[in-house]
Formats: structure tokens, C-alpha cells, sequence
């Protein structure tokens, strides 16, 4: 089981190898985009600047003629012409900022569809990562539990032999105190012997 587990930790180390040449030229790719992304907002934020400035100038400039129309004899047709003049400028204002605005959209839509491009095809990367991370502590529990597993195998051998050293040294004990109750006994029934031998012969 051990070395199945080494074999798929291996295979996905390699399957996690082979995107990294591809992922290389794609991130400077990605850069390029970026650059010209960046290039795209800077010159919508650009448009949407002038379309500002432009109509804030309209405006001042309404107020202005306004008020020198209120000088002069044809007063409605100098508003009238003001008027036309300041909706004509606030037209183009408007014109620009629209431009400005869409290719903001249009590059925010870019970067999104982008984006969830790169997410697509890091997908079985990130899958292959996630396995092999699970591989890799399936492998260390595993190993950390035969290790415990050969512990608790050593102690429990260490155990044995001690209980079969102390049963040994037991009967040993047991066989020598034996011995030393024969010889005793032995001895008490020669004496005995000998006792009534001498009270045989008074």
C-alpha cells in the first residue's frame, strides 16, 4: 500500500510539472494584455476627463453669454443662438464621455472573461495540487501510525521477554529451592537414621 500511495504522489508531482513551461508563456502573455488594458483605461478615463471638462466650460460659458445677452437689443435670439452653442458642445461632452465609459465595459468584460479563462484551465491543476496534498498526508498519517504500530510491536516484545526472563528466573528460583528442601530433608531423615540406629544399639 505504501509504495501504490509513493506512486500516485509521484504521478501527480509530475502531472503538477508539465502546465509550468505553459504557464510561463502564458503569464507573459497575460503582462502584454495587461499593458494594453491598462493603455484602454487610461485613455477612457482620459475621454471621460475631457467630456467633464468640456461640459463644465459649456456651462461657464452658457452663464457668460446669458449674461452679455442681457446687454444687447435681440436678447432672446442671442440666448436662443447661446443655448444652441452650449447643447452642440454639450452633445460632444457627452459623445466623449460615452466613448470613454464604453471601452471601460468593454475592458472590464475582457479582464472578466479572462479571468475565468485562467480559473478554467487552472482547474485540474488546482485538483491535482488538492490531491496531492491529500496523498501526501495520507502518506504521513499512515507513516506516523505504522511508526506507533512498530512501537507499541517493540514494547510489547520487550514486555514479553521480560515476562519470560521473570517466569524463567521463577522457575529457576522454584527448582533451587527444591533442591535445597530435598537436600534438608535428606539430611533430617539421615539424622534421623542415625538417631535411631544409636538408640538401637543402647
Amino acid at each position: 500500500m505504501e509504495n501504490r500511495s509513493l506512486s500516485v504522489v509521484a504521478g501527480l508531482i509530475v502531472l503538477l510539472a508539465l502546465p509550468f513551461a505553459t504557464l510561463a508563456a502564458e503569464g507573459e502573455v497575460s503582462a502584454d494584455q495587461q499593458a494594453a488594458w491598462q493603455m484602454r483605461l487610461d485613455k477612457a478615463a482620459a475621454l471621460q476627463a475631457e467630456s467633464k471638462a468640456r461640459q463644465d466650460e459649456a456651462d461657464e460659458l452658457l452663464v457668460k453669454r446669458n449674461a452679455e445677452c442681457a446687454t444687447k437689443f435681440l436678447i432672446n435670439d442671442c440666448r436662443n443662438a447661446a443655448a444652441r452653442e452650449h447643447l452642440k458642445t454639450t452633445r460632444e461632452a457627452r459623445r466623449l464621455g460615452i466613448d470613454g465609459r464604453a471601452i471601460e465595459r468593454e475592458v472590464k468584460r475582457e479582464q472578466l472573461s479572462d479571468r475565468n479563462r485562467v480559473q478554467a484551465e487552472e482547474a485540474p491543476r488546482r485538483a491535482a495540487d488538492l490531491e496531492l496534498r491529500q496523498a501526501e498526508s495520507m502518506n504521513a498519517r499512515q507513516a506516523a501510525e505504522d511508526k506507533m504500530a512498530a512501537t507499541r510491536a517493540a514494547k510489547a516484545a520487550k514486555a514479553a521477554e521480560g515476562e519470560k526472563r521473570k517466569i524463567a528466573e521463577a522457575e529457576k528460583q522454584r527448582k533451587k529451592q527444591a533442591d535445597h528442601d530435598a537436600r534438608v530433608a535428606q539430611k533430617k531423615r539421615e539424622a534421623e537414621q542415625r538417631a535411631a540406629q544409636a538408640a538401637e544399639k543402647k
